[in-house]
């Protein structure tokens, strides 16, 4: 007799962003390790997808194609398999549940863009709805949290103040589309390295606090004004590891950036500009001096994770 038939769709596909840090605050490590952080995310248009199918009960599997494929684990690692694996524990049945995930990068790996995160996010929407469970967006938002410190934000998208690790999220009052380049490091940064590198070297100012003048800018939509108060504790720490990457800065603003700043833990650097025409502008000068391994021009804020299809 055949099988019978999955209870809901035979696939869904989810588009997910990556995350720009336009402000991180960083104190003195936690008692569980974790740095506390006050931090400003936007998320910008440059995506994953996650693709799940069904697959046999007790069954999860992942494939990886696109940007930085060779530095995906594709085993239970991953976080989109850690993702759905959670879920059907939480909210089974699990014994009847797998899925075969397909993701398809553009989000570079260990670049200081939630990658990673993203995936996991993807994974837990395209879940929820292959598998038709009865879960609302604040269970999926605490099951990521669970997953990683910038899933929960993955979810959501748009611009956030997270505290906490990074998990704790309120919407910015935040108005205007920005244009970004994004310039990706010819090597990744391991996130925890950099944070070791960022304790070494610093000593943490706290209480933590977003800048007036970041949240300024925001309110009233004005490019030039965040560009200048783009912020990023993590970001002399992250130069230290990769010293080149002073040039990559330098060589933005000398070219008319509005901002530059190390995205989160690097080695991304993200340059403002003042819209699409100084992008391609900008995008062309970066890959002609040759100081980055690829660029991408990008807009923010977009949604978070989002069924396509």
């Amino acid at each position: 007799m055949a099988s019978p038939l999955p209870p809901g769709p035979v696939g869904i596909r989810v588009r997910v962003p990556a995350k720009i840090n336009l402000a991180l605050k960083v104190g003195s490590p936690r008692e569980d390790g974790f740095h506390p952080l006050a931090t400003v995310y936007q998320a910008v248009s440059l995506c994953d997808e996650v693709y799940a199918e069904w697959a046999n009960p007790d069954e999860y599997e992942v494939t990886v194609s696109g940007e930085g494929t060779g530095l995906v684990p594709t085993d239970d690692s991953n976080l989109a398999i850690r993702a759905a694996k959670l879920l059907a524990r939480t909210y089974g049945p699990h014994d009847s549940l797998g899925v075969s995930l397909s993701i398809k990068k553009a989000i570079p790996v260990a670049g200081g863009l939630a990658g990673g995160s993203a995936d996991g996010a993807g994974a837990l929407l395209a879940c929820a709805v292959l598998w038709d469970l009865d879960v609302g967006p604040e269970a999926l938002a605490e099951l990521a949290a669970e997953l990683g410190s910038d899933v929960p934000f993955a979810l959501v998208g748009g611009t956030a103040v997270g505290s906490g690790r990074g998990e704790s999220l309120v919407p910015a009052l935040a108005r205007g589309n920005y244009h970004w380049v994004l310039a990706f490091g010819h090597q990744g940064l391991s996130t925890p390295a950099v944070y070791r590198r960022f304790d070494a070297l610093s000593a943490p100012a706290e209480p933590l606090a977003v800048p007036d003048d970041l949240m300024n800018a925001l309110r009233v939509g004005d490019a030039k004004l965040l560009g200048a108060a783009l912020s990023n504790d993590l970001q002399e720490a992250a130069l230290e590891m990769q010293p080149q990457l002073r040039q990559t800065l330098d060589f933005g603003l000398d070219y008319g950036a509005l901002g530059a700043i190390v995205s989160g833990s690097g080695p991304t650097c993200a340059f403002l500009v003042a819209g699409e025409p100084a992008a391609v502008d900008l995008s062309v000068a970066l890959s002609a001096e040759g100081v980055c391994r690829a660029v991408r021009r990008t807009t923010g804020p977009v949604p978070g994770a989002r069924v396509i299809s």
